[in-house]
């Protein structure tokens, strides 16, 4: 087994152990109120991040393009309560079409 590989198993092994401490951490113990209602929304937070991140962002600088439009589009049609995968269509036609002009 090459080192590669070592290091694939050991950071998955990492990975699953910390996932795991929060379960012997809270254990069936019930978290207040706030920090549950805080917890649940840390997801939605992490993914606007990272969108926003890969919208606007250049490797070292910030830039909006044609990006930042099919990510208008995308917000619009998820506005208008759109199925997910025709959002993500008009948003990737957008970019690609304005990426050609």
């Amino acid at each position: 087994m090459n080192l590669s590989w070592t290091l694939v198993i050991w950071l998955s092994v990492g990975a699953y152990a910390f996932k795991m401490l929060g379960f012997v951490v809270v254990g069936s113990r019930t978290l207040p109120d706030v920090l549950a209602r805080c917890l649940m929304l840390i997801p939605a937070a992490l993914l606007g991040a990272m969108v926003l991140n890969g919208t606007f962002t250049d490797a070292q600088s910030i830039v909006i393009d044609e990006r930042a439009i099919g990510l208008l589009v995308a917000v619009v049609a998820a506005w208008r309560k759109l199925p997910l995968i025709v959002v993500v269509v008009l948003a990737a036609t957008t970019t690609a079409i304005l990426r050609l002009v």
